[in-house]
C-alpha cells in the first residue's frame, strides 16, 4: 500500500520545519549526485553510520573533519537512490505535518532528530561489527509514524492499491507497516550484512522511540490545532 494523503490537522501556519526537512534531504541528494561514482562511494562511507566505528570508538577511513559521531545526524540526510529518497519524502510529507502541528516547529525538529539518532543506535546494536554504511531518513520518519499512530489512530489514510485509492484508518496502515518491519527485522538477524540491504532494526527503533518521545513531549500539552 502506497500512501497518497491523510486527514490534516486544520488551522495554524504551514508545517515549515517539515517542509524544510524535505528540502534539505533533496538538496543533500543532489550533492551526492554531483560526485563521481568512486568519490560517491567514499562520501557515503565517510558520512553514513558505520556500526564498527561506534564499536571501535573512533573514525575509520575514509575519515571526516568532524567527530565520528556526527554521522548520526549527517546520515539522516543522505539516500541510496531516487526510490529511497522518494519513498521517504512521501511518508514525511504525508505524516510529518500533523506531528509538527501538535508539537510546534522547534519541538518537532528536536523530536525528529532524536528519533533518527535512536534509530541509528538500534541499528548499531543489532549489527555492531558491520562495515556497511547506513544512510537515509527512514529511522527519523519511523519515529514520526510511531507518534502518528498514537495521536491520530483513526485518521483516514488514503492509499493506492491495485484496486485503486482507498481510505483506511491510520492504525491499520501503520500497524501493518511496523509489523512488516518487525518480521523482516527478525529475519535480517540471521542474514549477513551482504544479504541484508535494509536496516529494519533502525525502523523499529525509530518507531518505538517516536511512540515514547511523543508521550513525553505532550505531557500536559493539548494539541495546538484540533
Amino acid at each position: 500500500m502506497i500512501p497518497v494523503g491523510d486527514d490534516k490537522v486544520q488551522g495554524g501556519p504551514p508545517a515549515v520545519v517539515n517542509i524544510a526537512l524535505i528540502i534539505l534531504n533533496v538538496l543533500a541528494f543532489f550533492l551526492e549526485l554531483s560526485r563521481p561514482q568512486g568519490a560517491l562511494e567514499s562520501f557515503i562511507m565517510a558520512w553514513g553510520v558505520v556500526p564498527r566505528e561506534y564499536s571501535a570508538g573512533h573514525d575509520l577511513a575514509p575519515t571526516i573533519p568532524l567527530p565520528f559521531w556526527t554521522t548520526l545526524f549527517t546520515s539522516m540526510f543522505l539516500h541510496g537512490g531516487w526510490a529511497h529518497l522518494g519513498g521517504n519524502m512521501l511518508y514525511l510529507w504525508i505524516f510529518g505535518d500533523n506531528i509538527e502541528k501538535v508539537l510546534g516547529g522547534i519541538r518537532y525538529l528536536i523530536f525528529y532528530l532524536v528519533c533518527g539518532v535512536a534509530a541509528a543506535f538500534a541499528h548499531i546494536m543489532s549489527a555492531p561489527h558491520s562495515g556497511v554504511p547506513t544512510v537515509g531518513a527512514s529511522g527519523a520518519i519511523s519515529g514520526v509514524l510511531g507518534a502518528y499512530i498514537l495521536l491520530f489512530p483513526r485518521n483516514k489514510v488514503r492509499v493506492f492499491t491495485r484496486g485503486g485509492i482507498v481510505a483506511v484508518p491510520a492504525f491499520v496502515m501503520l500497524g501493518l507497516w511496523i509489523l512488516i518491519q518487525f518480521v523482516n527485522g527478525v529475519g535480517a538477524i540471521a542474514r549477513t550484512e551482504q544479504t541484508s540491504g535494509v536496516a529494519y532494526m533502525a525502523h523499529i527503533g525509530g518507531f518505538v522511540a517516536g511512540m515514547i518521545l511523543i508521550k513525553v513531549m505532550t505531557i500536559g500539552r493539548r494539541p495546538a490545532y484540533a
